[in-house]
């Protein structure tokens, strides 16, 4: 990545032992990152750094991280950062409260060091990307079903022909079905795909994304269908 603001990161958590982990480990795999301990210092400090990814604790001494979430994302100048919450607690409500208030993905302490360096590659890279390709020319490239069009070359979504609001991995999600329709996805599959993780950790992930995907495609919804026991798939336009 040659943008160097792809290569930024702000983690925001209050445990010393835990910000010189993370740091350290970000750092080795090549990323410019600052720490700070609490919601006060985040929003100036994303003001200041203008990081591709923010790694964000859901529980600090002045604000709760869901909160930091909203301003992040109400900021004119900060609501395309990617926003990986971390946090000590796996609650299902904890989870889901944090992809509503707009979280692009979920990782619980204790946590593996190389799954969360991987997962913060995944979200810069894709931040990085749609930087890029909001910037490009309309090549009038579009994958469609029924009234939805995607443009993947300038990552755009509509709905008859009103463009839609996508997070980053709504919009990859979206973009993979209409790409593939003959083709049923696992949840490890679109993990492996949309996230960039190997792994089978954290597959509920995938259930939170495609009810919150479903709800921006509004009328859309539809086309994305359960394939029960197994995962997901594109609805056929006929039925």
């Amino acid at each position: 990545m040659s943008d160097d603001a792809a290569e930024r990161i702000l983690l925001v958590d209050d445990e010393p032992d835990l910000q010189g982990l993370v740091v350290f480990n970000l750092r080795e795999a090549g990323f410019e990152i600052e720490a700070v301990g609490t919601a006060a210092e985040a929003i100036v400090t994303a003001e200041r750094l203008r990081p591709s990814v923010v790694i964000l604790d859901l529980m600090l001494p002045d604000l709760p991280g869901t909160e930091i979430c909203r301003r992040l994302r109400a900021h004119p100048d900060l609501s395309d950062v990617a926003i990986l919450m971390l946090t000590a607690r796996s609650d299902e409500y904890d989870r889901v409260l944090g992809f509503e208030v707009g979280a692009d993905d979920y990782v619980v302490k204790p946590f593996s060091v190389r799954e969360l360096i991987l997962r913060v590659k995944g979200l810069a890279k894709r931040s990085y990307e749609r930087r890029l390709a909001r910037s490009s020319r309309d090549a009038g490239q579009r994958l469609s079903w029924k009234g939805l069009e995607v443009d993947s070359v300038r990552h755009r979504a509509y709905a008859d022909g009103a463009e839609l609001t996508l997070r980053p991995l709504e919009f990859k999600l979206i973009e993979t079905f209409l790409g593939h329709p003959s083709q049923v996805y696992s949840r490890a599959q679109l993990l492996e795909d949309v996230w960039g993780v190997t792994t089978d950790i954290n597959t509920r992930t995938v259930d939170t994304h495609i009810k919150r995907l479903r709800e921006a495609l509004g009328p859309y919804g539809e086309a994305v269908e359960t394939v029960h026991g197994y995962g997901y798939r594109l609805r056929d336009p006929r039925a």
